[in-house]
């Protein structure tokens, strides 16, 4: 049994939080943190007891903060804080992205720079280890001061005051009536604890660190069906030849090559010509310059998450006796990767789009029969799904404009700079959803087009990735509904479960 990962607030790593957030792995805070937790609570309460002015525990909020609160309200500030500002709307957020969130929450409390008392660290690693979900509305964070409202759906329902997600499709369930059946008791916020429970960038962080882990899964099939095409159309592999990124100075082009090399490695199909053929178009023959950077866009947002993950984005911040006032807050960092994530993404819908179109194209496919039809004609073949990867393409071309180009101020001005990252998040995981999709239409256009190659055949990746196919999805003998098809295929994708089946085969 894989023991719990210690919650500490400086070692969470990115494959510990997938591992908690999308398979459940046990967490139990470390004891080093209790005592930092316990420290910095201790410098909250002399602080208090010392009457000191200190924003969000003696003083109010945002625009308010140069009013002074009584020692005996100081307690039910906190309470009408986290009330006030669980102001969101829409749909509630996925139940992974909310399981990041009280992660992330739990790591940073955790570091012992918030003030809280261990207590409040605990409640949310008991959620996590019972699979009890908030019930948090999708939109009201500008992503700055924190995910105010998001969190404060969250903190609202440890009070007992919220809602809990149910199984499956039924509607929320109240907080109060869910905690009273797991036996826990509704938590009773001390100073500072609801400003720490709001005040982090818990949401724009656990839309990062999944969408790194989804993008990179989308890259690895995208280099797949990229080498299917490549078979097909007959590509010519000189290409991929290293010098040439060598010379580029470019190791993610030269990452891209080398994985389609070994992926195309015994083809005969895609070999360079004996005579001149002329140059192949882009889509196949800038592949490592394309894929690369997307690679590259991988490697900043995941750099970006790394340190996020174990980042204190309190205010706030408390070191020994001092409480220091900032930012860390903000989400522009987090902003700037989601919509970088979203522009990789949508090269990789978009470039995947143009090389099914060519497939199906009976003037640039190099012989093969209109739109892969088993009779040209009298039936339609595979056009259509072809209509479906041109509408998402689309659609991402809206999605993928940058959330954190554009800022409205909030909290009377105080707040005049914000970051948008939530918005960047959502619309990622749709641009995503949309590029899966994308990506199993080349997959199964590909397939069908390596198949009337025979008795040719394509280089052992292909190979595999065609015996995986062939798994989910039949050949296309006559007409039928390829929805079904598109979504199995397109759910392999998103889960890794076919890429993972080709490495199996072909390491790349």
């Amino acid at each position: 049994m894989t023991e719990p990962l210690p919650v500490d607030g400086r070692s969470l790593s990115l494959e510990g939080f997938l591992d908690v957030v999308r398979r459940g792995r046990a967490l139990a805070l470390a004891p080093a943190a209790r005592a930092a937790v316990e420290a910095s609570r201790r410098a909250v309460e002399r602080a208090i007891a010392e009457n000191r002015p200190v924003y969000g525990v003696t003083t109010a909020f945002g625009a308010l903060s140069d009013r002074t609160i009584p020692p005996d309200r100081a307690r039910e500030l906190q309470r009408s804080l986290v009330r006030s500002h669980a102001s969101g709307a829409g749909p509630p957020l996925p139940r992974e992205v909310v399981r990041g969130m009280l992660l992330l929450r739990a790591n940073s409390l955790a570091a012992g720079h918030s003030g809280v008392r261990p207590v409040v660290v605990e409640r949310l690693v008991d959620l996590l280890g019972r699979d009890l979900v908030p019930s948090v509305p999708e939109q009201g964070s500008v992503g700055a001061s924190g995910d105010l409202a998001p969190l404060a759906h969250v903190a609202l329902a440890l009070l007992g005051e919220g809602d809990f997600l149910a199984a499956g499709d039924a509607p929320p369930e109240p907080a109060a009536a869910v905690l009273a059946r797991n036996g826990i008791p509704p938590l009773e916020l001390a100073e500072k604890e609801g400003v720490a429970l709001l005040n982090g960038t818990a949401l724009m962080g656990s839309y990062l660190a999944l969408a790194v882990d989804d993008l990179g899964r989308l890259l690895d099939a995208a280099t797949i069906a990229a080498a299917l095409s490549f078979d097909a159309l007959h590509g010519n592999p000189e290409s991929l030849d290293d010098r040439l990124g060598e010379v580029r100075c470019d190791p993610e082009h030269r990452r891209v090559a080398a994985a389609l090399r070994a992926l195309l490695d015994g083809s005969d199909l895609a070999v360079r010509p004996e005579g001149w053929a002329g140059q192949d178009p882009y889509t196949l023959r800038c592949l490592p310059q394309v894929l690369g950077a997307v690679r590259l866009a991988l490697g900043f947002a995941e750099s970006v998450a790394r340190r996020e993950l174990n980042a204190v984005t309190d205010n706030p911040v408390v070191f020994g006796d001092d409480f220091v006032s900032g930012g860390n807050f903000h989400g522009q960092p987090l902003a700037l990767a989601l919509d970088t994530l979203a522009i990789g993404g949508q090269y990789l819908a978009a470039f995947s789009e143009r090389r099914t179109s060519r497939l199906l194209h009976p003037a640039l496919n190099r012989g093969l029969p209109a739109f892969l039809a088993p009779t040209p004609g009298g039936s339609s073949g595979l056009m259509i799904p072809q209509y479906l990867a041109a509408a998402l393409v689309n659609e991402n071309q809206t999605l993928v404009h940058p959330a954190s180009a554009a800022s409205l101020p909030t909290s009377a001005d105080q707040e005049d700079f914000v970051s948008m990252g939530p918005w960047a998040g959502a619309k990622l995981r749709r641009l995503l959803a949309n590029t899966a999709r994308v990506l199993a239409v080349e997959w199964i256009v590909a397939g069908q087009a390596l198949e009337l190659r025979a008795p040719r055949r394509g280089g052992r990746g292909s190979a595999a990735a065609l015996r995986v196919l062939r798994e989910r999805v039949a050949p296309w003998t006559e007409d039928r509904s390829p929805a079904p098809d598109i979504e199995a295929v397109a759910e392999e994708i998103r889960t890794g479960a076919a890429v993972a089946q080709v490495r199996l085969a072909v390491p790349f």
